[in-house]
């Protein structure tokens, strides 16, 4: 189980050290042993680095630039100390908006390709998955963080055509999908290069790209901030989902039991049939009593939640004793009213993310962590994504219109790439 420094504000190195010193061995070996003991199928790490370059082939330090813009982007590239695998154009196609709006507002812009800064790569990128924030973004309610992209997009695959000074030389031409922090949807984005994982021999290319996203949110809540270990159960909202298809999965594969919820017969089967132990449809039962009736009340031990609002309070009725609640979207609204006395009570944790903004080194030491730990479960075939459609990049508007409808199962994918 890893252990996440930066949920007490550290993103270092000697965050170990600090921490122990700030609460001490005392607490860290009582109240956090249970989420960190070692166990037959449980992940122990302290957030350090553990993986070499060669292994992974991405850099391991360093912060990524903004893509170059105007001027500065014709700017040859080797003077800038860049390694160019091909004659790259000058241009690329993308699709951005000007206004928020519905999936109508989207258009197709020329811009200058981008050329990687320190430690960043270039991906010629073949396909680039669609997410709940892409549409959040282009609604207006979701801006891109300083310095990233304004082009929407937080996961591709592709290959790499250019490497910035301090990234690893030898991942030139490579295959590989990665967590961006915008601009997905373009043919070019750029990526650091420590956020980056190499693609499976076989494994295709639009299955890479709807990974990233899915797999680095669904690790850093269940199993770092949740604390999710073997022999637990798992409450995942949104079952079958880009996030729940990959929480039931990764779950079931560390041995947890699980139960979601989904909104109709069709998608709670689609649920059973990634290895969800109980999936129950919301609209036609209460899942608080279900959850109660299947673990003979107990309740769960770590609740995702994508809703909030008040789904909050019902959720923190299935939480059993020492229970951990994590939010990750809002999607039923900023607010909630709960019962404090319940979470003393049952001596609960509430927490919540939101990766995007999260540093690049806070996002390599999650890389490493997912390719020592969980990345093998994708090479051997033993997890891949469910699969919903998959749309040229120009039809992007009816890829954001599907997502929004909420018919989907599993992820929705762009094909950026001709042929």
């Amino acid at each position: 189980m890893a252990f996440d420094p930066g949920n007490l504000g550290f993103e270092q190195r000697d965050a170990r050290l600090q921490l122990l010193l700030r609460i001490g061995a005392e607490v860290l070996a009582g109240e956090l042993a249970r989420g960190i003991a070692s166990g037959a199928r449980t992940i122990v790490v302290f957030h350090c680095r553990a993986v070499s370059n060669s292994d992974r082939l991405l850099s391991t330090g360093g912060f990524g630039n903004a893509p170059l813009r105007g001027r500065d982007a014709t700017v040859p590239r080797r003077e800038q100390g860049v390694n160019v695998a091909e004659n790259l154009p000058e241009t690329m196609t993308a699709m951005g908006f000007d206004e928020p709006g519905g999936p109508e507002v989207f258009r197709a812009e020329t811009l200058p390709v981008p050329q990687p800064g320190e430690n960043q790569v270039l991906i010629r990128v073949s396909h680039a998955g669609v997410n709940r924030p892409d549409v959040i973004q282009r609604q207006g309610f979701y801006p891109p963080p300083p310095g990233a992209s304004p082009i929407p997009g937080l996961e591709i695959s592709g290959t790499v055509v250019a490497v910035g000074k301090g990234a690893p030389p030898e991942m030139l031409n490579r295959r590989v999908c990665a967590l961006v922090s915008g601009g997905g949807y373009a043919e070019y984005c750029l990526a650091h290069s420590a956020h980056c994982l190499a693609v499976p021999e076989g494994m295709e290319m639009d299955v890479a790209a709807a990974i990233p996203e899915t797999l680095f949110t669904v690790w850093h809540n269940v199993f770092e901030r949740g604390f999710a270990r073997d022999g637990e159960t798992l409450l995942v909202h949104g079952g079958t989902s880009g996030i729940g298809t990959m929480a039931i999965m990764l779950a079931k594969a560390f041995e947890m039991t699980v139960i979601t919820t989904a909104g109709s017969e069709e998608k709670c089967q689609a649920a059973r049939d990634l290895g969800a132990d109980l999936a129950i449809n919301y609209k036609d039962v209460d899942f608080v009593e279900a959850v109660k009736d299947f673990t003979g009340g107990k309740g769960v031990d770590v609740v995702l939640d994508m809703v909030s609002g008040s789904y909050v309070a019902r959720n923190i009725e299935c939480l059993a004793d020492d229970g951990r609640h994590v939010t990750i979207a809002v999607l039923g609204g900023l607010k909630a009213e709960i019962n404090m006395a319940t979470i003393m009570r049952k001596r609960l944790v509430l927490t919540g993310s939101t990766l995007r903004p999260r540093s690049d080194e806070f996002k390599a030491l999650l890389a490493d962590e997912i390719y020592t730990h969980a990345w093998p479960l994708f090479e051997d075939g033993t997890i891949r994504p469910v699969m919903d459609e998959t749309f040229p990049l120009a039809d992007v508007a009816a890829a954001h219109a599907r997502m929004e409808a909420g018919d989907h199962i599993g992820k929705i994918v762009l094909q950026v790439a001709h042929g």
